[in-house]
């Protein structure tokens, strides 16, 4: 299998904060990040996100506050979700 990813996957272990609009704040622990996405591990009583669904995330612990960014759920998986990065111009 042949990877085609546009983009250099870094690994990099934080805290993020996952607002969901049903099931509220989830806190996970980010795999990866790319520069279009990233990576969380959740556990399965956490796998409650579906494809296409926006979610705001907010990295944790730094010593400022990170900005809220929008993600869309673009993979699922056993072990976690893809999370792309939705730019503010893009349509929702």
């Amino acid at each position: 299998m042949s990877n085609s990813r546009r983009n250099v996957r870094t690994p990099l272990k934080v805290r993020l904060r996952i607002d969901h609009p049903v099931h509220g704040e989830m806190l996970v622990t980010t795999r990866d990040i790319s520069e279009c996405g990233v990576y969380v591990l959740m556990d399965q009583a956490q796998s409650m996100l579906a494809m296409g669904e926006h979610v705001q995330g907010q990295v944790q612990g730094l010593p400022i506050e990170a900005p809220i960014l929008t993600l869309e759920v673009v993979r699922v998986e056993a072990l976690g979700v893809g999370l792309r990065f939705v730019r503010d111009d893009e349509p929702s």
